[in-house]
């Protein structure tokens, strides 16, 4: 457990978060630019993430948006590609607030209940894990999904907000049995990064500023992805 903690790091390739440091964030200084699209952050995640290139590599995408990125990261790196089912966890009576995130199987992640009885926790997540299941099977109708045991996975998405999304995918990629899971995005607040450090391997951020809006702020194009996107993608690579 020593180890795994002394392993546990969130690098910063560009960012302005330059105080990180207390907060055991590792800052490699680079200007950060927008990105011009899903594609061009993928290439420059692709750069960032070159020493996780092996034979034991394997690169998931969260859907649906995600994939278009590690579709770009795994040609680079030459590794299998697939795609985790992600849902928000919306609260009942607002269902575009998200409380948390979960994925098909043991992938959980309830940031806090917001006044939920448990019982009434327990079928939101549950509602959730249904449609997270009902995705899965539309974008594995092709392609079965990859063995993630004694891997290492590779968890990209196109960016956080809350990070419930990615915690999610890492908890479900650990239940899978993989060995070591690094969480890669273009571009997440600091707060985020710090969130999600404690259930990574490893966090590797492109650009964390101090004023982070949204991540489609940070991309010149920024198009929905459909599932059909994402299928020829996986089937593609």
């Amino acid at each position: 457990r020593a180890t795994d903690r002394r392993r546990r790091k969130v690098i910063l390739m560009a960012g302005e978060e330059s105080g990180s440091e207390r907060s055991g964030l590792k800052t490699l200084l680079r200007l950060a630019t927008l990105f011009d699209d899903r594609c061009d952050a993928g290439r420059a995640l692709a750069s960032a993430l070159e020493g996780e290139r092996g034979p034991n590599t394997v690169v998931v995408g969260l859907a649906r948006g995600g994939v278009e990125v590690a579709a770009v990261v795994a040609r680079a790196l030459e590794a299998p590609l697939d795609v985790v089912a992600v849902r928000k966890i919306g609260h009942p009576l607002q269902p575009e607030y998200g409380i948390g995130a979960v994925t098909p199987g043991d992938g959980v992640y309830v940031r806090r209940p917001d006044g939920l009885t448990a019982e009434q926790l327990a079928r939101t997540v549950e509602g959730a894990k249904t449609k997270a299941v009902q995705l899965d099977r539309r974008l594995h109708a092709e392609h079965p999904p990859l063995e993630l045991r004694g891997k290492t996975v590779l968890v990209v998405d196109d960016g956080l907000a809350t990070g419930a999304t990615m915690i999610a995918a890492l908890r479900w990629a650990k239940a899978a049995g993989a060995v070591r899971v690094v969480a890669a995005v273009p571009v997440a607040p600091a707060s985020s990064l710090g969130l999600i450090s404690s259930e990574a391997s490893e966090v590797v951020c492109l650009h964390a500023p101090r004023d982070f809006s949204v991540v489609g702020a940070w991309y010149r194009s920024f198009d929905q992805i459909d599932d059909k996107a994402v299928i020829r993608l996986i089937a593609d690579h």
